[in-house]
């Protein structure tokens, strides 16, 4: 039996120094392209993780995620090969034949240990301190997302990692309560990081719903999320106490020794900005009556709920400011059906092109910060590192540009939704204009009176 911290020097072994490019530099040396996939296919299937993998992935399916493998939908079973081995495969079958690169075996090689890791992730609390162990898989995601890597960011934080591991279709939902439990044991901070991530994205994925899958009956959509529900009540929750614990309700209620430089909303933006995309596909279901599938977390709810009642007012002015923008990147005009298959598709892209994009997971369900920092703009290889109207490219620029390379892959291969060709990555800013709007409407509306 192979101990976490064992599991986790094994992979720093990995991921430290320049293993990785020396091995991608010799798969390199083999020509064409699908040759030197299929040996790195092989290195992907047996490797040294042997030694923990199978025990690893093996608890994590009793517990009820498949985190390695992803869902056919059309033989209705799980895929046998893992999916970075599924992505391969698909740059084998489309660039077989083409010049070896580099590039794109450095990308599909992290992308294999990014799913080591979230593996690792959903092991934290096997033994030991839990907290230090999800901070011991972040520092090795520093590594892997590292001056020695493959240049492609992944996720911000390893808050994500469970995130992206959870985010598959599982046949049998009997695993989010119990993870959703032991993620309630961690230490606020820790809380804060995974509510951050899961309110943003489920926002984007419920909205999907709402749109395509439920064809905007909110009813339909409350009842086949019975697992989600819980999830966004918990990040709603979280996002809500730093918030309340950063910004005082009133002047009276601040400290003599603190109001001469009070927190103020707008140190909040994240927080708030995830917290607006969390309530955007169905806000009456935090603060109106609570569906049934908020039952089993109806005094978390309620603390929201009256919470926000309390603070309408400051919140929705504050909220104001993440109202889309035309011209700018917004989170809001994003969505999908599955977290793991907007990260799947930009690392398939970006295989296909040998390119990296300087846009990770978490940067597509936050808005626009304003021109790319130094270091993220020297990393990026797409081409044409310029807005479309020639002005330099802008972190925002990026993301829009990704989320419809995605939206076209999307289209071009629909999946079927109520017996209609459906793309399940969409980016549409009129979109996210009217979620805004109707969230902010309902948010507004007189509510009923405080939870007793």
């Amino acid at each position: 039996m192979t101990t976490f911290p064992d599991a986790c020097a094994l992979v720093e072994i990995a991921l430290d120094g320049d293993a990785r490019a020396r091995r991608v530099g010799e798969i390199a040396r083999s020509a064409p392209l699908g040759r030197a996939l299929a040996r790195l296919r092989d290195h992907m299937r047996a490797n040294s993780f042997d030694r923990f993998l199978p025990e690893f992935d093996l608890r994590t399916r009793q517990e009820g995620f498949h985190a390695l493998h992803d869902w056919d939908g059309k033989a209705e079973t799980v895929l046998g090969d893992t999916i970075p081995v599924d992505v391969l495969d698909y740059i084998a079958r489309a660039r077989g034949q083409a010049e070896t690169s580099a590039q794109t075996l450095a990308i599909l090689l992290d992308y294999y240990y990014l799913h080591v890791l979230s593996l690792l992730a959903l092991r934290v609390w096997d033994e030991g301190d839990a907290d230090e162990n999800l901070d011991r898989v972040g520092a090795l995601l520093g590594l892997l997302q590292g001056a020695n890597g493959s240049g492609q960011p992944f996720v911000a934080d390893a808050g994500t990692l469970i995130l992206l591991a959870t985010s598959h279709y599982e046949e049998v939902e009997r695993g989010y309560s119990g993870l959703l439990g032991r993620v309630r044991t961690l230490h606020r901070g820790h809380q804060l990081e995974i509510a951050l991530g899961h309110a943003s994205s489920m926002g984007c994925h419920l909205r999907f719903g709402f749109e395509a899958t439920y064809r905007r009956d909110t009813v339909r959509m409350r009842d086949d999320n019975v697992a989600d529900y819980p999830w966004l009540c918990f990040a709603l929750a979280a996002l809500m106490r730093e918030y309340v614990g950063r910004v005082p309700a009133a002047p009276s209620q601040v400290a003599s020794s603190d109001r001469a430089n009070p927190s103020s909303p707008g140190d909040c933006d994240r927080i708030l900005e995830a917290m607006v995309n969390g309530l955007s596909a169905d806000a009456r279901a935090f603060v109106g009556a609570p569906p049934s599938s908020l039952a089993g977390v109806d005094a978390e709810r309620a603390w929201f709920r009256d919470t926000f009642l309390a603070r309408r007012t400051d919140l929705l002015a504050a909220f104001e400011r993440h109202r889309p923008v035309d011209g700018r990147y917004t989170p809001l005009a994003f969505f999908f059906n599955f977290s793991h298959n907007v990260l799947k598709g930009t690392i398939a892209d970006a295989a296909l092109r040998g390119a990296a994009w300087p846009v990770s997971f978490n940067d597509l369900i936050t808005g626009d910060p304003g021109p790319a920092p130094a270091a993220v703009a020297s990393a990026a290889t797409i081409e044409g590192d310029r807005a479309a109207d020639g002005e330099p490219a802008t972190a925002g620029s990026h993301r829009e540009r990704l989320a419809r390379t995605l939206m076209d892959y999307a289209r071009a291969n629909p999946d079927r939704i109520n017996n209609e060709p459906t793309p399940v990555i969409v980016y549409d800013p009129r979109a996210g204009h009217r979620a805004f709007r109707v969230m902010m409407e309902k948010l507004a509306e007189e509510p009923l009176a405080p939870s007793p």
